[in-house]
């Protein structure tokens, strides 16, 4: 039985490739597991037997390890061993599952789980659906191996044989808990994948409109938006002389709060064309006779 908690918070390394457009690929995603929780009474994964009490024990830390240095385990981890943990990853049969962990035990732990966990979205992300619900299998098989020394009080290295043989021998409801696990892990990555890139859109879209703002602090978009369509035609197809002719049939007081919202929005530009009457000389002309702009 997998008991995990949810995903308390994703945090996104800025030094990281990218790899999807205009997506920032995550790099330490933490799955944090803290303790069991109980499973939904009726529920085919809560009738899930652990394996019997193994002879290894598990060994004892002084004290838990913090964030920080978690996330630095898991850099270091990755570097060392991110070419073998994908390789694990990509595999289907249990045969070779196990055979690939006996001959990496070291890769029996929590990092390469959370190495994987971090796969899945960023394949997600990536819209590489097929692999990443084959990396998803194979992240909850890793889950159940932890989870099964959790339960022993064992070293996940002492105890992954065990796993494999229960599977090969595990009635019908053993392994619908297991991919009900797998169904339910898919569908966190998939929700996951979907926030990250909202967010990344939206950054990537705040981003954008920081660089059109004009002089005035106005987005030339948002101005020509709502501007009336007589406005917008002028605009569209840069003719002064239409502006000015539109503005003219405008009432005052309208017509000046849309010329200065395109003036702050950097829409019009005044004095672009140097002794030509523009749309603002109408906004002036009880003030005397301003210099001519340009759109």
């Amino acid at each position: 039985m997998v008991d995990y908690s949810v995903w308390d918070h994703i945090e996104v390394s800025d030094d990281e490739d990218e790899t999807h457009p205009n997506i920032d690929t995550a790099s330490l995603f933490r799955w944090r597991h803290q303790g069991s929780r109980s499973a939904p009474r009726g529920s085919r994964s809560s009738h899930i037997p652990l394996l019997p009490q193994s002879v290894f024990n598990v060994k004892q830390t002084d004290e838990e390890e913090s964030e920080d240095q978690k996330e630095k385990k898991l850099k270091t981890f990755v570097e060392r061993n991110e070419k073998q943990i994908k390789h694990f990853g990509m595999l289907r049969r249990w045969d070779d599952s196990q055979k690939y962990l006996a001959d990496n035990p070291h890769l029996v732990c929590e990092e390469t789980a959370n190495y994987l966990v971090i796969w899945c979205v960023d394949l997600e992300v990536e819209e590489k659906h097929a692999l990443m619900e084959q990396v998803a299998h194979q992240t909850i098989v890793m889950q159940f191996i932890l989870e099964l020394a959790k339960g022993l009080k064992v070293d996940p290295r002492a105890c992954f044989r065990q796993f494999f043989a229960k599977i090969k021998t595990a009635d019908q409801r053993y392994m619908d808990g297991l991919y009900d696990e797998v169904e339910s892990f898919k569908e966190r990555v998939r929700g996951r994948a979907k926030a990250r890139v909202e967010q990344a859109v939206k950054e990537y879209e705040e981003q954008e409109r920081q660089k059109r703002l004009g002089p005035g602090g106005l987005d030339p978009v948002e101005v020509y938006e709502s501007l009336p369509p007589e406005l917008q035609k002028c605009f569209d197809v840069k003719d002064v002389l239409m502006l000015q002719d539109a503005i003219s049939k405008m009432d005052p007081t309208e017509a000046k709060h849309h010329m200065q919202r395109c003036i702050a929005s950097g829409l019009w530009v005044p004095n672009a064309k140097a002794g030509a009457e523009g749309p603002d000389e109408e906004l002036d002309k009880e003030s005397g006779a301003g210099e001519g702009g340009g759109p």
